[in-house]
């Protein structure tokens, strides 16, 4: 909204990741869509051990429900012994993201802070996750990878299955995955 009323936004993914400053650990990219249109948002994760018995999960800008369940996916598919962590995740700029693509995002953020081992400052992480701990495809993949790639992004990891089936190969390394263990292995954590 401006003093001549309302404006389009050219670049959201620019305005919502232009913030995104060094690579601490428990930040990555994601790709999302907003009806059609794909852009970029970044998601945070805090794992803190927790002071009481019962560990508290906080999400802000993703449901409680899928957070909680994705925490219990790391701990029983990928071995990660987060179950007495406090754990806080944030979707940056108070957007509002329900659709699975981002569930990889969010696994590799917790993967990320709880390791304690930056995610490289040139991926971005679309997929969903299955409560085998598989990497599932996501609708409009093409549309994702476009975006990243337009935003100077160099790998996106994605689905093994969208992989096979994307046409669009572009300028940008796309590595396909079949499972948590795989993603977190590739990405370095």
């Amino acid at each position: 909204m401006r003093e001549e009323g309302m404006c389009e936004i050219d670049n959201p993914s620019d305005i919502l990741i232009s913030d995104r400053e060094g690579n601490p650990s428990g930040s990555v990219l994601v790709a999302t869509l907003e009806g059609t249109r794909a852009m970029l948002i970044e998601i945070q994760a805090l794992l803190s051990p927790t002071a009481f018995g019962m560990p508290r999960r906080t999400g802000i800008g993703i449901d409680y429900n899928r957070l909680t369940l994705l925490m219990a996916v790391l701990e029983k598919r990928a071995g990660l012994h987060i179950s007495n962590y406090d754990a806080y995740i944030n979707v940056v700029s108070g957007i509002r993201v329900d659709e699975p693509a981002v569930d990889l995002g969010i696994v590799l953020a917790i993967a990320s802070n709880f390791k304690n081992i930056s995610l490289p400052t040139d991926l971005v992480a679309i997929g969903e996750i299955g409560l085998t701990g598989e990497v599932r495809a996501v609708n409009s993949i093409e549309k994702r990878v476009k975006e990243a790639e337009k935003m100077g992004f160099k790998t996106c990891v994605i689905p093994e299955s969208s992989r096979k089936k994307l046409k669009y190969t572009g300028n940008i390394n796309i590595i396909g995955v079949k499972e948590i263990k795989e993603a977190l292995r590739v990405c370095g954590l």
